[in-house]
């Protein structure tokens, strides 16, 4: 309720009238004078109930005062009247636009006097304090919601819900979608919301276009509701009586537009009102906003992951492959540990130089220092990279060579350490392997008596120093037998009695002797249950295993595994 500053001041107002007026003619004068200099008052006598005299504050409040004493609601306010007849001692009531609160006072003669003062800006500043602190649980209610997800079509839903029960009677967001297509959420208040894909122009709409780039809203008195298009009104809404356009900031960029409708018939959106839309609507379009962020950082993982991952191998004659991977944290699908499988390439050169690598299948794995998604993004430059050198250098030796300068002419700091393995069926069902290792421990061999054998290769690692060195150890695998390569996740695997000791070489070689004869699937599944069970729970680094067997005789062409079929894990 709005008042000006001189109505505040207003002069107080009486009616007064003692029991006996019988005065002399001075006196009545000045009792008069002294009854206008006072507050507001009026006297009442209790039996008969009328007006006995009142100040000109009284007159000018009460215009019928002037022709007539009776103490009625025609005379004065019918809140008044209610108050003497209950005999209250105090009452608030509005007179026109102005609040007052009404005190009795008893006066001799069985007259009561009531003051009356106005109390009009006490009463709103009151209601403003009132309103703001709703508004203030409201926003703290809203951030709640809205921050309870991180699903942007969630928080579309929520923002929709509460600007339609606290701010309008309907909510509608308009969100940029495909091309030249926007997404609409709409929800009338006490319905349901419903989601639309709509080409439209957003031009017909006052303000939208303004308020999707990020401009200030334009006033509602400004936007007239006979322009706002079919699409913009849900069904059944009825007759828009007004309408806000305001923008969801986002982060730098907007969010969307927020549009708050009441029917005709409701007051119209006040300035107060559209700036609390505006304040709303910031928090809505950062939660909005913060969820569209996470969808597409989401998706450029799983891109990323998609694009680390090696197109799967579904089928590798006469060699038998499973592979196990496992993070150093939960939460990450890729990180610092890698493997890779290439099939065969055809030779290309003549005498020595056809013969070395010819029909080898290249099986590598390594362990980039580092971890999650960094580490990971350079495991794949290294497998990209060592795709393309192998296929101009078939030797290990010359290959790490090449690996090498090209980590250093990157400058990257970091490193890697690698095993690679040339895998070659020969006769008899025998596989012939030449290993290679570049500062990565050594491959385990799996023999069929039962004992297990360090492969006899040493290297340098690869982005370390300028000049790499490395030695290529060549052997045959018998059917049955097995070879492992791993990652150093598994010999420092931290755990057991203390929850310090390392796992060890001592450990991994007694627990690939209980491994002998078995298939590659067991082998790794073997390994992965004894580290994890000496883990005990406990923190680790990336734990990678890849298995390559001779397939035993007379078991049919090997297949990679299930769970480790042309998968890349690290």
């Amino acid at each position: 309720m709005t008042h000006s500053p001189a109505a505040e001041h207003t002069p107080p107002t009486a009616v007064i009238a003692p029991p006996d007026l019988s005065v002399g003619a001075v006196r009545v004068p000045v009792l008069r004078a002294l009854v206008d200099s006072v507050a507001p008052v009026l006297v009442v006598a209790g039996a008969e109930p009328r007006v006995r005299l009142h100040n000109q504050g009284a007159r000018a409040l009460f215009p019928a005062l002037g022709d007539s004493d009776t103490f009625t609601a025609r005379t004065v306010a019918p809140w008044l009247v209610r108050a003497q007849e209950q005999g209250l001692a105090a009452v608030d009531g509005a007179v026109r636009d102005r609040v007052f609160r009404a005190t009795a006072q008893q006066l001799p003669g069985d007259c009561t006097g009531w003051l009356l003062t106005d109390v009009t800006a006490e009463r709103a500043a009151v209601q403003r304090l009132s309103d703001e602190r709703a508004r203030t649980r409201f926003l703290v209610d809203a951030s709640s919601k809205l921050l309870a997800s991180l699903n942007q079509r969630r928080c579309l839903l929520v923002t929709a819900e509460l600007a339609a029960t606290k701010l309008a009677d309907a909510a509608v967001l308009v969100t940029p979608d495909r091309g030249r297509r926007v997404a609409v959420t709409r929800m009338v208040r006490g319905g349901k919301a419903e989601r639309l894909s709509l080409t439209v122009d957003i031009d017909q709409v006052p303000g939208l276009s303004e308020a999707l780039a990020g401009f200030p809203p334009v006033p509602s008195r400004w936007i007239s509701p006979d322009l706002a298009p079919d699409w913009l009104v849900p069904d059944g809404f009825g007759d828009l009586g007004s309408l806000v356009v305001t923008p969801l900031p986002g982060n730098g960029v907007p969010a969307g537009a927020l549009i708050l409708l009441r029917r005709t018939g409701q007051a119209g959106f006040d300035e107060d009102e559209e700036l609390f839309a505006r304040i709303f609507a910031a928090r809505a379009g950062s939660a909005i906003s913060a969820a569209v962020l996470y969808a597409e950082r989401t998706e450029t993982t799983s891109i990323l992951q998609r694009a680390l991952i090696p197109p799967p191998i579904t089928r590798l004659e006469g060699i038998d492959l499973s592979s196990s991977y496992r993070p150093a944290r939960s939460v990450d699908l890729i990180g610092g540990d890698f493997y890779d499988v290439h099939p065969p390439l055809r030779a290309t050169g003549t005498g020595d130089e056809a013969a070395v690598g010819a029909g080898e299948t290249l099986v590598m794995l390594g362990d980039v220092c580092g971890k999650g998604t960094g580490a990971a993004i350079l495991t794949g430059k290294i497998r990209n990279t060592l795709a393309a050198l192998r296929r101009l250098q078939p030797d290990h030796g010359e290959l790490l060579q090449l690996l090498n300068a090209t980590l250093l002419d990157e400058h990257d700091t970091q490193f890697v350490t690698l095993v690679l393995a040339g895998v070659l069926p020969v006769e008899n069902g025998r596989l012939r392997l030449r290993l290679t290792s570049a500062g990565h421990p050594i491959p385990m061999i799996i023999r069929v008596d039962g004992t297990v054998e360090a492969a006899e290769t040493r290297g340098t690692l690869i982005g370390a120093v300028p000049d790499t060195t490395s030695t290529t150890w060549t052997t045959l695998l018998q059917p049955g037998e097995a070879c492992l390569l791993y990652s150093d996740g598994v010999t420092e695997a931290r755990g057991g009695p203390t929850g310090r000791e390392m796992f060890g070489d001592h450990r991994l070689r007694r627990t690939l002797a209980e491994c002998t004869a078995m298939p590659v699937e067991a082998v790794v599944e073997h390994v992965a249950l004894r580290t994890s069970q000496w883990l005990g729970g406990g923190e680790h680094d990336d734990i990678a295993l890849l298995a390559i067997g001779a397939p035993r005789r007379g078991s049919h062409l090997s297949m990679v595994n299930g769970h480790g079929r042309g998968r890349y894990t690290g």
